[in-house]
């Protein structure tokens, strides 16, 4: 048995992974820009360069029996990773397992289709619908975003959402992929608490000693800003209007899905903001 971790250096795969070796699981990770990550195999893979799609496979000392997939950030991902997981099938992979979004239903955009697909086929499977990260407040890929200058950038007005950590849909991940019986339906992965954007900057200014304020933007200058840092416009856009929908109450729900599947209950912001002071500096 092999597990394969797509999008291998991303937050959720990253943490994954590390999971997995602690278990004494073995799994390959891939990703774009393969590196050394020590005895860990790194492969690379692209979803939109269908030759790279085998080599995983040919890496794998073991068949491949389970697979994690990180969508690439693009509007329609659904041809890409429907071929993919076409040719997975045919190498004999049985399980799939989906890092979607809450917001994103089964047949809607993005995710959604893929989401679909994968009930429709009968292959075992899982889909992860995480709310909005913690970890985007330290990593530096995606802090820039939101958090600069003593700011955190929003256009979710009051809205409040249940933030979680990543370590704990990685500890969804791992179940939904290693689990006997196989979990077959989507999980939202919620934090213990509804917090809104002001009580996030709160909570980092008691945490840190240095004052955080949340600066109110409209929809529409949030996605220049998003599209101002390189973002494909489509995918600022999209990403953006996510925020409308915070701003509407979508998010504002919990339950109790993180502590069923792994036993353990999920990470709230301020024990999360105390594990990562020096970052959040």
């Amino acid at each position: 048995m092999t597990i394969l971790v797509l999008g291998g250096n991303g937050k959720t795969s990253s943490a994954l992974s590390t999971l997995l070796e602690e278990k004494g699981i073995p799994l390959i990770t891939a990703s774009r820009t393969p590196s050394n990550n020590g005895s860990r195999k790194h492969i690379k893979f692209d979803w939109l360069d269908d030759s790279t799609y085998d080599l995983p496979f040919q890496a794998a000392n073991d068949p491949i029996t389970a697979i994690y997939m990180v969508a690439p950030q693009i509007s329609d991902p659904f041809p890409s990773m429907k071929a993919f997981i076409d040719h997975a099938r045919g190498k004999g992979t049985k399980r799939f397992v989906l890092l979607s979004a809450s917001v994103i239903p089964k047949g809607g955009p993005v995710y959604g289709k893929v989401h679909e697909y994968l009930e429709t086929l009968g292959v075992e499977y899982g889909v992860l619908r995480p709310s909005w990260f913690m970890d985007n407040f330290i990593d530096e890929s995606s802090r820039h975003l939101r958090f600069h200058d003593n700011l955190i950038s929003s256009a979710t007005q009051k809205g409040r959402v249940p933030f979680v950590a990543t370590s704990d849909i990685a500890a969804m991940a791992f179940h939904l992929l290693t689990d006997e019986k196989a979990h077959d339906t989507d999980y939202f992965v919620r934090g213990p608490e509804l917090l809104s954007y002001d009580e996030v900057a709160q909570i980092i200014s008691e945490v840190t000693g240095k004052p955080i304020n949340h600066e109110h933007m409209s929809l529409e200058d949030l996605e220049a800003k998003f599209s101002a840092s390189e973002m494909p416009q489509e995918y600022a856009k999209m990403l953006a209007g996510l925020d409308g929908h915070i701003a509407k109450g979508l998010e504002a729900e919990l339950d109790d899905a993180v502590l069923r599947v792994t036993g353990n209950p999920p990470k709230s912001f301020r024990a999360f903001a105390q594990e990562n002071r020096e970052k959040l500096l």
